[in-house]
């Protein structure tokens, strides 16, 4: 869940690692430090910000055209400078950055202070480069083979960089269930926990796979073997990310670029599969629509905002399709003796293509016999090598922890996907389907539409930015949305705030509400209107402050509402791609007024890579 960046070649390194680590901010992260090797090991590291190693490291000797550097989202020991990364064995000769936990830490280490190791930190990856200096001094091999064997002997994920004093010209890196990408340039090795810092140096990359371990040296060929001792050539790819697309351009926030980026995302997730004729072309599953047609049901899992995706796709699968889908919470699934087998087809969605639970719980999906698709925003992710098969969802970068274009791209491509399979089984008459897939072309223009209502929704986040909770109220395909917009708003601006679906609300939270308690109401979906409008007069009833998301034209509940904001009128299916725009533009709005840090929130993670 934390930040890798590591340079070898020609260049200085600190300033790549600096500002490779500053692109990583994203990921959350609560301590940072750096290692520079010229003759010596120089460590720097600090409990705090990328700003705060800087200060450190003001007027100090950054001389080295290799290094290593890190941020840390606290797993084992406190957020704390000695807890940060770089650690360094007991010779002081070694120095690794991790990310990952070692779960069979506290055996090893007890096993190495018999041996006469001390320790400096709580942390796992201290004792996991005591145990690489261990085995490499009393077995006498090279570093490359005792990280090797260290790592045979550990349980748990990890993705590490190490240097060493006495190999000044190499640097040794792994991964197991956390993310590692190799930038290749002249002559040069650059190496991070993902894309971002990669970009402006090299457009080539090589994703480590499970259990890989890479030798880099200046001038060489990127060496590659697995924890057999067995090598492999490295797949070289072109990443076809752009640097522009992790730059603020001008936002105040990324969240806020993000946002607004969405006409445009969902466009690229739509781009070359809905075509000519509105004939849909998922190129990633086209072969295995036949089983996806014929599955005993589909179980989405998935983890936060991308399970209310799973929700959405549950409506759009069983309405359309007419497949029986189960949602599950990735997490929980895994850990459950699911009842799953051939005839079961499983979507994993994931934005950034790394969670830990949902890959965990698509390999034992896997060891049950079932097919496993694949959602995910980034080429080369875990989870896209882990699937089966595919749909990538071309949303770009998304920098911001609380996701907003990654969630409206996931629907796209599940709403084409429902849609696509609804039509080849005859589920819906070809009218329904070229009625849905019509509105569906028109989306991006209507999502412009409703960014365009930013101005008013921030006079409503100056009205509500000081109370201590919200509740929001959806029916139907609006219910995921519900979910959702409460889930931004506790993200960003620490407001408790709970989705509900509008029928359950007389079945407890009812009791919440008071003349303090706003509720916001999704009242676009005209299948439910008349029960919408009576949950309104409900909540009127009990002096609640109601801020209601309409359809255009729909003039029936200004004497209801305080605030009514209207979306463009859509095909119901499709009302979620629209209906979450205001709710996403009021939690930003409520959390830049309350002082929050939109970006990187407290505690939170972009990609939660551990358990």
């Amino acid at each position: 869940m934390c930040g890798i960046v590591a340079y070898i070649g020609q260049r200085e390194a600190y300033p790549i690692i600096i500002k490779g680590l500053r692109r990583l901010e994203y990921r959350g992260y609560d301590s940072a430090g750096v290692a520079l090797l010229n003759g010596d090991m120089r460590i720097f590291k600090v409990a705090g910000k990328v700003d705060d190693l800087e200060g450190v490291t003001a007027g100090k000797n950054l001389g080295g055209t290799i290094g290593i550097g890190h941020t840390r989202w606290a797993t084992h020991g406190a957020p704390n400078t000695i807890n940060a990364h770089p650690h360094i064995s007991h010779n002081k000769k070694l120095a690794i950055i991790h990310n990952g936990i070692i779960e069979n830490y506290a055996s090893l280490k007890t096993e190495l202070l018999k041996r006469g190791h001390v320790f400096e930190s709580d942390t796992d990856t201290e004792v996991l480069i005591h145990l690489i200096e261990d085995i490499e001094q009393k077995e006498g091999v090279s570093l490359e083979e005792a990280v090797r064997i260290a790592l045979t002997q550990v349980i748990g994920a990890y993705a590490i960089v190490i240097a060493s004093e006495d190999n000044p010209n190499k640097l040794i890196a792994a991964r197991k269930s956390s993310p590692m990408v190799i930038g290749i340039g002249d002559g040069e090795f650059f190496i991070a926990s993902d894309a971002t810092p990669l970009i402006e140096y090299t457009r080539d990359v090589v994703y480590l796979n499970d259990e890989e371990i890479a030798i880099v040296e200046p001038g060489k060929k990127l060496q590659l073997k697995n924890l057999q001792n067995e090598e492999s050539i490295p797949y070289i790819q072109e990443l076809q990310m752009q640097l522009d697309m992790i730059e603020k351009g001008g936002y105040d926030h990324y969240m806020l670029k993000e946002i607004y980026e969405q006409p445009n995302s969902i466009k690229d997730s739509m781009r070359g599969r809905l075509g000519i004729g509105n004939r849909i072309q998922l190129g990633g599953i086209v072969e295995y629509e036949n089983k996806i047609m014929q599955a005993k049901r589909i179980i989405v899992i998935a983890c936060g905002t991308s399970w209310h995706a799973g929700l959405v796709a549950e409506y759009l699968f069983e309405d359309l399709a007419r497949i029986p889908v189960e949602v599950e919470y990735a997490s929980e699934f895994r850990y459950r003796n699911p009842v799953i087998g051939e005839d079961d087809v499983v979507i994993a969605i994931s934005q950034s293509g790394e969670t830990a639970d949902t890959l965990a719980a698509i390999e034992m999906a896997k060891s049950k016999g079932a097919t496993v698709l694949g959602i995910c925003n980034v080429v080369g992710s875990s989870i896209s090598r882990a699937t089966h098969a595919g749909s990538y969802t071309h949303a770009g970068p998304e920098i911001g922890v609380a996701s907003t274009k990654a969630f409206t791209a996931q629907v796209t491509v599940l709403t084409l996907m429902a849609l696509s399979i609804a039509r080849k089984k005859g589920s819906i008459t070809e009218s329904q389907f070229q009625e849905m897939a019509i509105a569906l072309t028109r989306i991006p223009e209507q999502v412009a539409e409703v960014l365009k209502t930013e101005p008013y929704l921030k006079v409503i986040a100056e009205e509500y930015k000081d109370v201590a909770h919200f509740l929001y109220l959806g029916r139907g395909y609006n219910f995921p949305v519900a979910l959702e917009g409460a889930l931004k708003l506790k993200e960003i601006s620490y407001i408790h705030a709970e989705g509900y679906p509008a029928a359950e609300m007389k079945h407890g939270p009812i009791a919440l509400i008071d003349e303090n308690m706003p509720v916001v109401v999704l009242a676009t979906n005209m299948s439910a209107y008349e029960k919408i409008i009576s949950n309104m007069q409900e909540v009127k009833a009990r002096k609640g402050r109601i801020i209601a998301i309409v359809s255009e034209h729909d003039d029936a509940l200004d004497s209801i509402a305080e605030h009514v904001i209207t979306i463009p009128k859509t095909s119901e299916a499709l009302t979620p791609l629209l209906s979450v725009i205001p709710l996403q533009l009021l939690a930003y709005h409520i959390a830049v007024m309350r002082g929050c840090n939109v970006d990187q929130p407290r505690n939170l993670a972009k990609s939660v890579t551990v358990e």
